[in-house]
C-alpha cells in the first residue's frame, strides 16, 4: 500500500508543483532580502524603464524596481491568504462541529445564518464589508475570512453528521465520553484531511480576490508592493508601458495555478472525493 508521501508524487505535475510552492514560499520568506533594490526607493530619473539587465522587469511610473516589488510582494499574498484561509477554516470548523454534533435548532440558526452569507458573490459581499471598514490590507483580510467560513462550515458539517454516527463514536457515549472528549478525540482527526485539501484549493481563490480588493483600492494601499495594487497602478500605462501590470498579474498567475495543482495532488493522495 503506497504512503501517502508516495501517492503525492506520483505524477509530474505532481513535483511541478511541490517544486513551485517551496520556491514561492521561500519568496515570501526572503523576498524582501533578496531583492537587488529596495521595493520602496523612488527614483523618477528611471521611471518607465523597459526590462533590462539592471532592472529585469523595467521600473514603474516612479522609477520603482518592478522586479524588488514582485518579490517583495510574494511575503504580502501569502501572508493575506494564510490569515484569511485560517480564520474562515477555525469559524468554519466550530460552526460546523457544533450544527453537525448537536443538530436541532442549532443547526438550523447556524445554516441559515451560513445561507445568509452564500446567498450573496462572495467578491461583491467581501466589497462591501471592506468599503464599510475602510480601505486596508488588514480590513480586506477580515471582509474575505467572513465571506470565506461558510464553505468550511459545511463542509465540516457534512463530514460531522457522518462521524457521530460511527460504532467508535457511539462506543464513546457508553462509556461516558463528554461531548469535547468526542469532538477533540474522534471527530476532529477525522475532519482535518478534508479540511486540509479545501484548504490548499483554497490559496489561489483567496489570493485572487485579495487582489481583486486591492486592485479596485479596498485592500492593500500605496506604496505597499502587494500585487494586485501594483496591476491597478499599471493599468493606465498598459499599452505603453506593459511591463507595469504585466509582471504583477504573472506572479499572481503562477501562484494560483501552484498552488491549485498542489491542491489536487494532495486530494488525489489522500483520495479525497468532491
Amino acid at each position: 500500500m503506497k504512503t501517502f508521501l508516495g501517492r503525492l508524487i506520483e505524477t509530474p505535475s505532481a513535483w511541478v508543483a511541490i517544486a513551485a510552492v517551496l520556491l514561492i514560499l521561500f519568496l515570501g520568506l526572503a523576498g524582501a532580502w533578496v531583492a537587488p533594490y529596495d521595493p520602496l526607493a523612488i527614483d523618477t530619473s528611471i521611471k518607465y524603464n523597459p526590462p533590462a539587465a539592471d532592472h529585469w522587469m523595467g521600473t514603474d511610473n516612479l522609477g520603482r524596481d518592478i522586479y524588488s516589488r514582485v518579490l517583495a510582494g510574494t511575503g504580502l499574498a501569502l501572508q493575506s491568504a494564510a490569515v484569511v484561509l485560517f480564520s474562515a477554516a477555525l469559524i468554519g470548523l466550530v460552526v460546523g462541529c457544533l450544527a453537525g454534533y448537536y443538530g436541532g435548532i442549532l443547526d438550523e440558526i447556524l445554516m441559515r445564518l451560513s445561507d445568509v452569507f452564500i446567498a450573496f458573490p462572495g467578491l461583491v459581499l467581501a466589497m462591501a464589508i471592506a468599503a464599510a471598514l475602510g480601505p486596508s490590507l488588514s480590513n480586506a483580510m477580515i471582509a474575505i475570512s467572513v465571506v470565506w467560513w461558510p464553505g468550511y462550515a459545511r463542509l465540516v458539517r457534512s463530514a460531522v453528521l457522518t462521524i457521530k454516527e460511527q460504532e467508535y463514536v457511539t462506543a464513546s457515549h457508553a462509556i461516558g465520553g463528554s461531548d469535547i472528549h468526542i469532538l477533540i478525540r474522534h471527530v476532529l482527526p477525522n475532519i482535518l484531511i478534508p479540511l486540509l485539501v479545501q484548504v490548499t484549493n483554497d490559496v489561489g481563490p483567496a489570493l485572487v480576490t485579495s487582489s481583486s480588493l486591492s486592485f479596485i483600492g479596498m485592500g492593500a494601499q500605496p506604496p505597499m508592493p502587494e500585487w494586485g495594487s501594483m496591476v491597478s497602478q499599471g493599468r493606465n500605462y498598459i499599452l505603453d508601458y506593459w511591463w507595469i501590470s504585466t509582471f504583477p498579474g504573472i506572479a499572481i498567475l503562477i501562484t494560483v495555478m501552484a498552488f491549485n495543482s498542489l491542491g489536487e495532488s494532495i486530494r488525489r493522495a489522500f483520495q479525497v472525493k468532491d
